[in-house]
């Protein structure tokens, strides 16, 4: 398991478009690919391939997320992901 904390920043958060970019490049791996809200008491890892999975973590501008795999790339996967996410989304 490989795991690293990034804050959202682009100023819509993981909302239709972005989180259908982070899921499409979860999918790119053969790890297991979570994410979790991390400023939110009792928030469960989700699974980083589904897209309502990833809505439901309420990822908004600000917040701390969790990236996290499991599996044969899940380095790559999580630093990819993590270099998605502080890309903004190309939103900016």
């Amino acid at each position: 398991m490989y795991a690293k904390q990034v804050v959202i920043e682009n100023k819509t958060g993981l909302h239709a478009r972005p989180a259908s970019d982070f899921t499409a490049l979860a999918k790119k791996f053969k790890s297991k690919v979570y994410i979790q809200n991390m400023d939110e008491e009792g928030s469960c890892k989700a699974n980083a391939k589904s897209i309502i999975m990833l809505i439901t973590q309420g990822l908004a501008q600000g917040v701390t997320a969790e990236i996290s795999a499991e599996g044969e790339d899940e380095k790559e996967a999580v630093e990819e992901l993590v270099a998605l996410v502080q890309s903004k989304f190309g939103e900016e």
